[in-house]
């Protein structure tokens, strides 16, 4: 399976830090957090990435390289402009466009076995799990609302559901798993959202989407206050 690493953005909340140094880069207990990343990848046997890029982009490229220091081939995919989610994984679909393959973002440290997240996507005939998890502030991040069977009923809000049966409300980690079938979802070279955009539609077409509950270690790191936070935990985390 190959892998995408979101790393095109700005990291708005970061700045001014992330106006001289692409969020990817900042360091976590002496390594980037794209490092730890790449580490997780390889760890559950992924050793073909691509990693779409854009501000500061070279950084990231001289940092990283080819990806041969880690036993791994590292692609950039180079966007001009930002296309969000979706857009920069149909800007990369040459590389993704033959095989079941994982997107993760760049801002995140998680302890995951992916290896269980692709039996349940594959148990499940799902075009696209998300990996999903509880948390107090799901509010704040916005709703993921699964079934007992672990399908995705309702995604943000959208659509309403008629079912009788109670939904379970989580947020997601920033991992997902996709069938190639994704790509023809998407609109070619423009801006698109996978969550604003994607999803709801998908969700409300019925499509197989579903959650996978997700209990280890994990953090967003999207704020100066998560940053800190993660400089103290990682230490003995993964």
């Amino acid at each position: 399976m190959k892998a995408m690493i979101l790393a095109a953005g700005y990291g708005e909340r970061m700045r001014p830090i992330t106006d001289k140094i692409p969020k990817p880069l900042l360091p976590v207990n002496g390594k980037p957090i794209l490092d730890y990343t790449l580490n997780l990848l390889r760890g559950n046997g992924i050793h073909e990435v691509v990693i779409n890029i854009h501000h500061l982009p070279q950084m990231i490229v001289d940092t990283f390289g080819d990806g041969s220091s880690y036993g791994m081939k590292i692609n950039y995919s180079y966007e001009k402009e930002v296309l969000g989610t979706a857009g920069g994984i149909k800007a990369a679909e040459g590389f993704l466009k033959d095989e079941t393959f994982l997107v993760i973002n760049s801002d995140i440290i998680v302890d995951i076995d992916i290896k269980k997240v692709l039996e349940f996507h594959r148990k499940n005939s799902a075009i696209i799990t998300m990996v999903l998890r509880e948390d107090k502030d799901v509010e704040k991040y916005g709703a993921i609302e699964i079934d007992s069977d672990g399908r995705i009923r309702r995604f943000l809000g959208r659509p309403e559901y008629n079912g009788s049966l109670p939904l379970k409300r989580l947020m997601f980690t920033g991992i997902h798993i996709f069938e190639p079938d994704i790509f023809k979802e998407i609109p070619p070279h423009k801006y698109c959202g996978i969550t604003e955009d994607i999803y709801p539609e998908l969700v409300k077409r019925n499509a197989p989407l579903y959650g996978y509950e997700f209990n280890g270690y994990w953090i967003d790191i999207g704020t100066p206050e998560r940053y800190e936070r993660a400089k103290r935990e990682v230490k003995t985390s993964p």
